[in-house]
């Protein structure tokens, strides 16, 4: 039996390893594994794809030492008094400040004092431009690379706990002593300790040497120009060692725990930029008002010098222009948030939704979690969405997306071979057995079922081919069966319809009952209109086919009978016995004896007295001791109130009482001609059958409860 308590303690099955499979992906995503952080990076940088940063007029100037600079100028490196020149035009020009994002570790081998004394020092020249201009240089992590201090420009304040979790820098080159101590400013030109190979997506703003703090090339850049002569590390007041900001002057940067700045990219080639063969040519005077007032970053796009980076939108470009975006950001403070609490805010939007996902699939099953599912993505993308395109702050809606698809697929697999399995034994004793409505009924009444065997009242048929030995013999074989099953199809179709269930197929007959496994209300009836139907479907067939027409008799009983699952441990089938299955077979076998394709027996004809039903005398049915009452199925309720059949039910019942005269079978045969022609052979057998109506009695009105009188519209 299949009881609720079953159902119950399937769900809850299913609840509990929902739960767990929850719990265990929150802690995977708390675990911060790396494909997770990509995919969570990756969908960030799609954010950023679909609106950009825009560009604005902001005083950042990158100087490109480009491929035609250098087809002009000569290959690099270029001699440092080329640099000079470069330097002292762009302070001339009114820079206000200008940064190298390039190293100057070695001597220039080109200067003509490294072979003939008392000839100019390229290096010295470099200087001197230096020392009278706002100018930066850089130095390079480089593991390895032990220095002992770092010469820092800036005063480094910081507020707060001392912060660890800032980047050290694992090595370092520095300029060469004469130009680091010319320049007005020192910065780290590294875009982070992994910037080789991957898409960078933040600058780091500080690093570590030791106990110094040293700013990145940008936020030095930046001090210069603003005349600044400090800088601020914002540390937490929680003491976790965390950052929380940087401020040079009157610009407060927000940055990640670590110091780094989350770049938000404008697409290339929309800042402002010149060719440094531009600043170096006899016109340089003409970019005067280009020039003045902004930040210069000097650096190189040539490829052959391998200063290319790829962004997060997908593009690449030269180290340099990374630096010019993030002063570009700081200048207009069009920064991207992602706080430590948001991941948190994540994992419990995770659990919360895998919760009700859960739910969501155990109770109303695998249709309503998909579409909770599919609300929670796309409620987590929108919000998500919103989030970044008009605060700035980035909410990971991939861990979502994929916990969810996880969760929706391990509990719909879980239902599947765990909690669904009683539904799956009933679709699979029953799909070939009963309609597709009374299927999906059955499956959503499971727990009333019994499928162990119960006795039930039940309407049984029995059909079967009548010239099936005939047919057989004209035949091939392979024509017999595709003849069969053509037939069959169709008789199958008339049976479920009305909401039968076919017990078997047994070689030219079939075995169908109705009330069970689920009650059918006036279940005489539909096996009765059931049968009408199959006797239209032959007639249709026989009109279509080509050969000896094909005859069926038809035996309809009702009654209690056992009904459940029957057979061996290995092999068994729903099916029903009992005296109202025996009595429905010899019923089809008396077709032959009676000449009438139908026959119902007393039970049958007294719970369908509404439609066109004659009574056919008694007969005896193999296997029975005493003969029985059986009666003909003529047509419907439609014919049953027609006035000719109610005209021919008068006669015959005197026909019958008067011992079957010739005067009134004749005035039978007539109006049976009207109302259904295979009448004709049932009355032109009735002279050979009055031994079967030696004891008939004209019965009275019969009257089933709740029927209707078709032509008086009364109810029984």
């Amino acid at each position: 039996m299949f009881k609720p308590r079953r159902r119950f303690a399937g769900r809850a099955a299913a609840i509990v390893f929902g739960l767990a499979l929850v719990a265990a992906l929150t802690l995977l995503r708390a675990s911060e594994p790396y494909p997770l952080v990509a995919a969570r990076e990756t969908v960030f940088d799609y954010y950023q794809q679909l609106p950009p940063r825009p560009p604005a007029d902001l005083p950042v100037l990158v100087v490109d030492i480009d491929e035609a600079s250098l087809a002009a100028y000569g290959q690099w490196p270029w001699p440092r008094d080329l640099l000079a020149t470069l330097t002292r035009r762009l302070g001339e020009m009114g820079a206000a400040a200008i940064a190298f994002d390039m190293l100057f570790a070695e001597p220039d081998r080109s200067s003509p004092s490294r072979t003939v004394p008392g000839t100019p020092d390229f290096d010295a020249e470099f200087a001197d431009a230096l020392a009278t201009s706002p100018s930066i240089l850089g130095l390079s992590e480089r593991p390895g690379a032990e220095v002992e201090t770092i010469p820092l420009k800036a005063g480094i304040a910081v507020s707060g706990a001392r912060p660890v979790t800032i980047p050290l820098l694992r090595g370092a080159v520095l300029p060469l002593p004469k130009l680091r101590d010319a320049s007005a400013g020192l910065g780290a030109i590294s875009l982070g300790q992994d910037d080789s190979g991957t898409v960078v997506r933040n600058l780091p703003l500080v690093w570590r040497h030791g106990d110094a703090i040293v700013p990145t090339l940008a936020l030095e850049a930046l001090r210069i120009a603003a005349g600044e002569t400090t800088l601020v590390v914002l540390g937490d007041t929680a003491g976790a060692g965390i950052v929380e900001s940087v401020r040079v002057g009157q610009w407060s940067v927000p940055t990640t725990t670590s110091g780094a700045l989350r770049l938000y990219y404008r697409p290339a080639g929309q800042g402002a930029a010149i060719s440094a063969g531009d600043v170096l040519s006899d016109s340089y005077i003409d970019l005067t008002q280009t020039v003045a007032g902004r930040i210069v970053l000097i650096g190189t796009s040539a490829a052959g010098l391998l200063d290319l980076r790829r962004t997060a939108l997908g593009e690449v470009v030269a180290g340099v222009s990374i630096h010019a975006q993030a002063l570009e950001q700081i200048l207009a403070g069009a920064y991207l948030y992602r706080a430590d609490w948001v991941g948190g805010i994540e994992m419990l939007l995770f659990a919360v939704v895998g919760l009700i996902l859960v739910l969501a699939v155990a109770f109303a099953g695998p249709r309503g979690g998909l579409v909770v599912s599919i609300l929670a993505v796309l409620g987590g993308a929108a919000s998500s969405w919103v989030a970044f395109s008009r605060y700035g702050v980035l909410i990971d809606v991939s861990f979502l997306l994929l916990g969810a698809v996880v969760v929706y697929a391990a509990m719909a697999f879980f239902r599947f071979a765990v909690t669904d399995a009683d539904r799956r034994k009933l679709r699979n004793a029953f799909a070939y057995y009963v309609a597709p409505s009374l299927l999906a009924e059955i499956e959503e009444n499971a727990d009333t079922l019994r499928l162990g065997g119960e006795v039930r009242d039940l309407t049984v048929m029995f059909c079967d081919v009548r010239n099936y030995t005939s047919i057989s013999e004209r035949m091939r074989p392979e024509d017999v069966l595709g003849l069969l099953n053509r037939l069959f199809d169709r008789l199958a179709h008339c049976i479920t319809t009305e909401r039968g269930t076919i017990d078997k197929f047994m070689g030219d007959a079939i075995m169908a009952f109705w009330n069970a496994p689920l009650d059918v209300p006036h279940h005489p009836r539909r096996a009765c209109r059931a049968a009408l139907a199959m006797r239209d479907a032959v007639a249709a067939l026989n009109a279509s086919e080509v050969g000896e027409p094909i005859a069926i008799g038809i035996g309809i009983s009702s009654g209690e009978a056992l009904v459940g699952n029957m057979g061996s441990s290995e092999r068994f089938d729903y099916s029903c016995v009992g005296d109202t299955v025996n009595v429905a077979s010899r019923i089809e076998g008396a077709c032959k004896v009676v000449h009438y394709g139908i026959l119902v027996s007393e039970a049958t004809a007294a719970a369908i007295c509404d439609m066109a039903v004659l009574p056919a005398g008694h007969v005896h049915l193999r296997g029975v001791s005493e003969p029985q009452s059986v009666h003909i199925l003529v047509g419907d309720e439609r014919m049953a109130a027609s006035p000719t059949f109610r005209t021919l039910r008068e006669r015959h019942t005197a026909l019958l009482a008067a011992g079957v005269p010739d005067d009134l079978l004749a005035e039978c045969r007539r109006l049976s001609a009207e109302v259904e022609s295979s009448l004709l052979v049932f009355y032109d057998a009735l002279p050979e059958r009055r031994a079967d109506f030696s004891a008939f009695v004209a019965p009275a009105p019969l009257r089933a409860v709740g029927d209707r009188d078709l032509a008086t519209g009364s109810e029984f």
